[in-house]
Order: C-alpha cells, then structure tokens, then sequence
C-alpha cells in the first residue's frame, strides 16, 4: 500500500520498470524453451544445415537424451537451490551486485546460446554444453528473481502485479517471435540466430530499466534506506491494524493480528538465519497453500482478488483443483504412448486446457506474491518475498521431477 506521504510515481515510470524488469527475467528462458525443435534437430543430428531447424518436432533419435525431461529437471533443481541460497544470505551480497550479475551473467549465457548456432558440434558435446547453460542460466534467474521479489516486498502490491504480468508477457512474446522466425523467409541458420539474440535485447532493456530506478523519486522512496524507514512503517501499521481491529471487533482474526508486534531492528549476516526462520514461521500456514485470507489493511486490495480473498476456504480449493490438469493433459493427444488412451483426440481440447491452466496458474500466484507479503511486518517483507519465491520454486521442481514418471506413465 502506498503511504500517505509517497510521492507520485510520474508517468507511471516505475511501474513500466518492474513491467521490463518481470519481462527480462523470464524472457529468456522462454526463448529458450519455445526453440525446443531446434535442439532436437541439433541433437538428432541433423546439423546447422537443415531447413527446418525451428519448424521440425523430431521424434526420433533425440530421445536417447530425454532432452525434455532433462531441461526441465536441471532447470528447476538450481532455481530451487539458489532461491534457497537467496532467501537466507540475501543480504551477504549487495542487492545491485546480486541483480545487475544475474543479468549480465544471463546475457553472457544467452549470447553463447547464440553463437553455437554457427558451430558445428556432434550431439553429445551439444546436449553436455546446452545442459550446462540450463543449470547457469537458471541459478541465475533464481538469484534475480528472487532479489526482485524481495525488493517488490517492500512496495505497493500493485507493482508484484506488474512483474508477474511482465513475466506472462515473456511466454507470449516468445511464442510470437517463433512464428515469425518461422515465417520470416530467411535461411534456418540467420532465422535461429535472430531469434536467439532477440532476448539479448530485452536483457538489456531489463539492465537500462534497473539502472534507472534509483534516479526517481518514487523508487528511493521505497526502495532506499529500508532500514531508517521501517520505524515509520511499522508505527503506521500498527495504528492502522488497531483501526482494521475495531472495525472488525467482531471477527476472529489469525495472521499479523495474533503475533507480537516486533520492533525493526538491524540485523548482522549472522542474524539472517534466524531473522528468515523467524519470517518463515509466520508465512508458514500461507507457503504450501497460497495465503488463506488476508488480514492487511481494508480496501488496498484490487476488487479482482476479494472474491478469493475474503473466503478463506476457496483459495486452497481452487489450488488442489488445479491437479486435475495432470491427467487431463496426459489423456490428450500424445505421440509415442503405449498404454494410456487418448480421450481428448482434437487440439481444441489440449488449447482449452492449457487456456484454464494458465489464467488460474496466473491469478493465483499472483494473488499469493501480492498478498504474502503483507503477512509480516514491514522490515521483515523483503525476506518473505523471497521466501515466497523458494517456495514457488520447490513447487516447480516437484513437477520437474515427476515429469519422468508421468512420461513413463504414457
């Protein structure tokens, strides 16, 4: 929520920031995975030479490697790791020095990715290079976003809503730009190049954006001197939670009401194992499920999330329905299968699946990284932020490691 006192973030510049910022962090590890036809062909033998490098799905010899299995594995387990790593030593390391080398260092990997289009490479050494660039790339990306997170903690709730519509942005954009690789009439060799270097440039719109934020006034506002802020912010959260108190005198209330209120205080590096412990045992009941019921402070909230929010039994029941998607997905039409059967045979139905899927993949981490947050006190947000990003992170490694077994399933 943004204090009374808060300047006026003019032309909504910091927002578009954290727009870019969400939509570089994402960006290319959707390029990445949206050219999955390209290191199968690579990886089928079929060279830099062939004409459909980014148009053919192959089906055969690549899957001695398991690429897709394998690419989302080593995707997820350094997300988690590194996110880990991030929610407890985040502040071993300066937050511009963790932000501005995750981005620099993505741009390094991406560039090489790049490259190997023009080096000819047997499929072994290729699959070993690429497998690598995965596990780099994603621990970066863990550390970025969940310093980003941790930052958006600490800012209005609208602003996470902007960085997750950025990082849906990534998905799009990338599905977009490999249809007009594919159109675009240009031999297969200068399409996949242009399509690698293509998030090379939202990388460095990412770097411009961060860059720029310590230059408005809205931004320091929030995001300088945390520390000398957080008298002020938990003085003005507590007279606002006793306002929020006697309005609803006559509900039950659990979360921020039923702990101690905390006074800020600095923190040593040898302080963050038990500050972040401390934090987690308040976002505990909100980590595994997306938080039951907010208990911030009355009419901060879009009108969107208070259908969800003010229920507290129907955010857990729309997130346990979401495990339908599993075996839906798994009875739609499937090559290479030799057991389950195909029920969904038409695309139509795969598209409306994934169309469900995503919208309610994105309401509700959505609603969960806005509302998290507000769960704990003021100076305590940047470490629920990225605790919150280790959680959602474990979820996906869960999934990444399932996705052998469910194959095997087929």
């Amino acid at each position: 929520m943004a204090r009374g006192d808060a300047p006026r973030d003019s032309y909504h510049l910091v927002g578009i920031s954290f727009f870019i910022l969400g939509l570089g962090t994402l960006l290319p590890w959707n390029f990445f995975i949206t050219a999955i036809p390209y290191f199968q062909a690579r990886l089928a033998g079929a060279g830099n030479s062939t004409a459909r490098i980014l148009s053919t799905n192959h089906t055969g010899p690549e899957d001695a490697f398991n690429f897709n299995n394998w690419v989302t594995l080593l995707s997820q387990l350094p997300l988690l790791l590194f996110t880990l790593l991030n929610s407890f030593l985040y502040q071993c390391v300066p937050e511009t020095v963790r932000i501005l080398g995750s981005l620099l260092a993505i741009l390094l990997l991406f560039a090489l990715t790049a490259a190997l289009v023009k080096v000819d490479m047997s499929p072994g050494p290729f699959f070993s290079i690429t497998m690598a660039s995965v596990c780099f790339i994603n621990s970066f990306s863990a550390v970025l976003q969940g310093s980003l997170f941790g930052q958006l903690g600490t800012m209005p709730s609208t602003y996470s809503t902007l960085f997750l519509s950025g990082q849906g942005l990534a998905g799009i954009f990338a599905a977009l730009a490999m249809l007009l690789s594919m159109a675009s009439g240009v031999d297969a060799e200068t399409s996949a190049l242009g399509y690698f270097i293509t998030p090379c440039v939202g990388i460095l719109m990412s770097i411009v954006c961060y860059l720029s934020l310590p230059h408005l006034k809205f931004a320091r506002y929030y995001l300088a001197n945390k520390s000398s802020q957080a008298q002020a912010q938990e003085l003005e959260t507590k007279a606002e939670l006793l306002q929020s108190d006697l309005a609803d005198s006559a509900v039950p209330c659990v979360g921020l009401h039923s702990h101690p209120v905390r006074l800020p205080r600095h923190h040593s590096h040898g302080d963050q194992l038990h500050q972040s412990w401390e934090v987690e045992s308040v976002l505990q009941p909100h980590l595994l499920l997306p938080p039951l019921q907010h208990h911030g402070l009355a009419g901060t909230e879009p009108d969107l999330l208070l259908p969800v929010d003010e229920d507290s039994r129907l955010l857990p029941l729309l997130v346990c329905l979401r495990f339908l998607f599993v075996p839906l997905f798994m009875l739609c039409h499937v090559p290479q299968r030799s057991r389950l059967p195909i029920l969904f045979p038409q695309d139509a139905y795969f598209i409306t699946f994934m169309l469900l899927f995503a919208v309610s993949n994105g309401y509700l981490v959505s609603l969960t990284m806005c509302l998290a947050p507000r769960q704990v006190l003021p100076h305590e947000r940047e470490v629920a932020g990225a605790l919150m990003t280790f959680f959602l992170a474990l979820g996906l490694s869960c999934g990444a490691s399932l996705s052998f077994l469910f194959k095997a399933l087929l």
